[in-house]
């Protein structure tokens, strides 16, 4: 499985504000992607998002900035990337829908109709992969429900050293 940009900006900017010493400091949007070196417009709506979704403050004006809205304990994993992530579609089949062509009225359609799966694979009506593919999804999901923020950033001292070093090193 492999997780968006967008979901892995979202993690590291919760992660961010998660190390930040002093709690009532407010973090801005460029000090967070100078530190990751990732697209500040990127990040902006992701920031956006996360703030209606109530994991962050975001604090206007000159002296404004961003702050993690609730504990570190209370943001879980699961959840974050649940809210960031379109969708979970492993392979292409599992955004697929199958479709049969509509029968004419007073046709019978035949049992040897082939399904269309659009730029699908031609085993996909029968397929048991993707039940395997959508049970290792649960249970990727099952185990970042299993961890917190805090959980991830226990050694904030550490992280923020680094963190803090990339982004005054990008000035």
């Amino acid at each position: 499985m492999r997780l968006t940009n967008y979901s892995d900006y979202a993690l590291r900017t919760l992660m961010y504000l998660a190390v930040i010493p002093d709690r009532d400091t407010l973090a801005t949007i460029t000090d967070i992607a100078n530190s990751y070196q990732i697209s500040r417009s990127h990040l902006t709506k992701v920031i956006h998002q996360l703030a209606q979704i109530g994991y962050i403050e975001s604090i206007r004006g000159k002296n404004g900035g961003i702050r993690l809205a609730k504990p570190a304990a209370d943001i879980i994993l699961g959840e974050v990337i649940r809210q960031t992530e379109p969708d979970f579609h492993v392979v292409p089949c599992f955004a697929l829908l199958p479709s049969r062509t509509k029968p004419q009225e007073n046709q019978v359609e035949s049992l040897n109709t082939p399904m269309k799966y659009s730029e699908s694979c031609a085993i996909t009506p029968v397929c048991k992969l993707k039940s395997v593919f959508a049970e290792a999804t649960q249970a990727f999901l099952k185990v970042m429900d299993d961890y917190t923020l805090a959980d991830i950033v226990n050694n904030e001292e550490e992280l923020w050293q680094i963190l803090k070093f990339h982004t005054t090193a990008s000035r």
